[in-house]
């Protein structure tokens, strides 16, 4: 960090990638203390695979027709849950006027959160597909063309999601908020990840599985490049 005074004006320099992980270190370390966040997450995940599997007596067939829809019902809920959470708790703590405060670009706070919130997805996605896989008596689901989905989906997701829920922890409606402006832009990952996970579980040859994944991956990009730039304004109001 260099620091240069010219006309009593304080200009402070740091590196973009030193202090982006120095926002993911954070919230890792806050989590770490109290597990508040992921325990949430991890529960209300697991309700939902529970009460799925014994509202329905699925046979192998169908089991193969709705393992993906179910797998990203309890994601999305549970992200949700998640992100509405993690910016809550940084509202209320003011830990979010300490970081607008911060010396680094806006950016560095927007993926910083993005890669903690990605990272607590990934926490809570992969004892799921377990128990899924025990529940269900269904292994197949550890297919790697499923695997590639559900990051490609857990990436647009999270962008998205961290960008709404830095707009809607401004509200004291937030938890109503974020759901409402969250589900209807983050439909098209949703409705692209359960039919390319399906096409996957169905052992379908990867032509019919593409255009679902360049959906994702060109999802991912637009999103991630409008919450660089659009960040900014966001934290500002």
């Amino acid at each position: 960090m260099t620091v240069k005074t010219r006309s009593k004006k304080v200009r402070v320099t740091t590196p973009f990638f030193k202090s982006m992980w120095a926002v993911v270190w954070k919230d890792l370390k806050a989590e770490g203390r109290s597990f508040q966040l992921l325990s949430a997450m991890w529960i209300f995940s697991f309700l939902v695979i529970l009460i799925f599997n014994f509202a329905f007596e699925l046979n192998i067939r169908e089991r193969t027709n709705v393992a993906s829809g179910i797998l990203w019902v309890a994601f999305v809920f549970a992200g949700t849950l998640g992100l509405n959470r993690s910016m809550a708790v940084e509202k209320d703590r003011g830990c979010l006027d300490g970081l607008l405060l911060a010396p680094v670009d806006r950016s560095v706070i927007y993926f910083g959160k993005v890669i903690g919130n990605l990272f607590f997805m990934f926490m809570v996605e992969i004892p799921v597909l377990f128990l899924f896989a025990v529940f269900y008596n269904y292994f197949e689901i550890f297919n790697w063309g499923v695997i590639l989905v559900i990051v490609l989906g857990s990436i647009g997701y999270t962008v998205v999601g961290t960008f709404l829920s830095s707009m809607s922890a401004q509200s004291r409606s937030r938890d109503v908020l974020l759901p409402i402006l969250l589900f209807p832009v983050v439909l098209p990952v949703v409705i692209n990840a359960v039919r390319a996970s399906g096409n996957f579980l169905q052992a379908q040859e990867f032509m019919f599985v593409w255009p679902s994944i360049r959906m994702l991956i060109v999802f991912d990009v637009i999103f991630l490049a409008l919450g660089y730039m659009l960040f900014d304004f966001i934290v500002e109001e």
